[in-house]
């Protein structure tokens, strides 16, 4: 691809980026279960990979949002009963946050309902082809992050 003055590397690259963000967005918003939210599947799903306990700040900076949105994230999730949120008991200012068992389950429902969402790219682009463009993603992803 050629680039001109007006339409640099960076620009086409971000770009891309964008408009992909906002077509996942959408096919993934309009795949999960009803009644959850995109925000809310990414927590669950990150609580399930990762497991442990996080306070509502550390999870803010982890999806590079304010407090006060995460905050109406984790409180929908409360409840819903997908997440447990208790006082740290040495510092009264904190809480802290964990999936539940019905979080667990319906971040298990929403993969479910989500995989077969993208079945046509997987197949259309073909799965090596998505194996070899990870490591620039994750790279991009990093180098972005720091």
């Amino acid at each position: 691809m050629t680039t001109t003055p007006s339409d640099p590397l960076a620009i086409a690259l971000f770009s891309e980026i964008d408009t992909l963000e906002q077509l996942v967005q959408s096919r993934l918003q309009r795949a999960l279960p009803k009644g959850m939210e995109l925000s809310q599947f990414s927590v669950l799903n990150h609580f399930a990979r990762l497991g442990g306990e996080k306070t509502p700040a550390q999870l803010a900076r982890v999806f590079h949002v304010t407090r006060g949105t995460m905050t109406n994230t984790l409180q929908k999730l409360e409840a819903a009963g997908w997440v447990h949120i208790r006082p740290d008991w040495d510092d009264g200012r904190k809480k802290w946050v964990a999936i539940s068992p019905a979080g667990r389950a319906a971040r298990d429902y929403a993969v479910q309902s989500i995989t077969p969402v993208f079945e046509d790219v997987m197949e259309g682009m073909g799965r090596e082809r998505i194996r070899t463009a990870l490591p620039f993603l994750r790279d991009l992803r990093q180098h972005l992050n720091s």
